[in-house]
């Protein structure tokens, strides 16, 4: 297949999941709170792409959450070169995603995570995953959870669930703190194997993030809390934080190539605390 018509099948999927996921969101939401939409371009000066964020803060279920699509092109710093698969014989690039993040108001509803991309150099391959971060603890919502993920990479290879287990595992981790993120989910990159086959997966995970995060709210959005709760919970986004600004790769491709500061750190919490 043409890697032109693959850039494109991979971005209009990207767009068309942020309108999916932001109606999701608007339709929980009731009317209580709107998402402010902002474009923004890589490079005023020259074509080189660029994206919209969503932000919705202050609604009834959610304190804060973000909704942010990119198509970007250009080419790498040269610092940045060497990490990054086919950059070194050709430094141009072309990146389009989607990355999701959830901070809840009801601290009885777990963070969420969820992001998708397809990056081209000399090589072309998707990355993505998601994770959930709970601030109390909920046996059976993990349990649930890694389920319904199971079941969704069984559907494409019977090793996807354990071998993307353990990656995130392995990268929602302070190192730090010596602890873990939140219960894990899953985590993948440069899956380059077959672009018919991944990117069949690479919907499946998205479509899937969309059923998981409406039923954990569903099922939890009545739910009492006090505020000893939220205090946990503002602890909890406080090594959130900590991990999205030292060890994210996500946050640091976006700052290392020019992307839009706003949309990539709208992962932030609206307000977090540290003991």
């Amino acid at each position: 297949m043409n890697l032109e018509i693959k850039k494109e099948l991979a971005s209009n999927w990207f767009k068309m999941l942020q309108d999916s996921i932001c109606e999701s969101i608007n339709k929980l939401e009731k009317k209580n709170a709107k998402f402010k939409s902002t474009n923004w371009k890589r490079n005023l000066k020259k074509d080189e792409g660029g994206g919209e964020y969503r932000i919705l803060k202050n609604g009834k279920i959610f304190d804060k959450v973000g909704v942010n699509y990119s198509k970007v092109y250009g080419r790498f710093p040269k610092k940045f070169q060497k990490n990054i698969p086919g950059a070194k014989k050709n430094p141009k690039f072309w990146a389009s995603g989607i990355s999701v993040v959830m901070h809840m108001k009801n601290p009885q509803i777990p963070a969420m995570h969820f992001n998708t991309r397809y990056i081209c150099t000399t090589q072309d391959w998707f990355g993505g995953g998601m994770d959930v971060t709970p601030s109390k603890n909920d046996q059976n919502e993990k349990k649930d959870f890694h389920k319904i993920l199971k079941k969704m990479c069984n559907r494409h290879n019977k090793n996807y669930y354990s071998k993307y287990k353990k990656w995130c595992d392995k990268y929602f981790y302070l190192p730090h703190r010596k602890e873990p993120r939140g219960i894990g989910g899953i985590f993948f990159d440069y899956k380059k194997n077959n672009f018919e086959k991944d990117f069949k997966f690479v919907r499946d995970v998205g479509v899937t993030f969309q059923y998981i995060f409406q039923k954990i709210i569903k099922k939890k959005m009545k739910r009492k809390w006090t505020s000893k709760d939220k205090e946990l919970q503002y602890i909890k986004r406080g090594r959130y934080t900590e991990f999205n600004l030292l060890y994210d790769r996500g946050t640091k491709f976006g700052l290392q190539t020019g992307g839009n500061i706003e949309g990539i750190l709208m992962s932030l919490p609206p307000l977090a605390k540290w003991n």
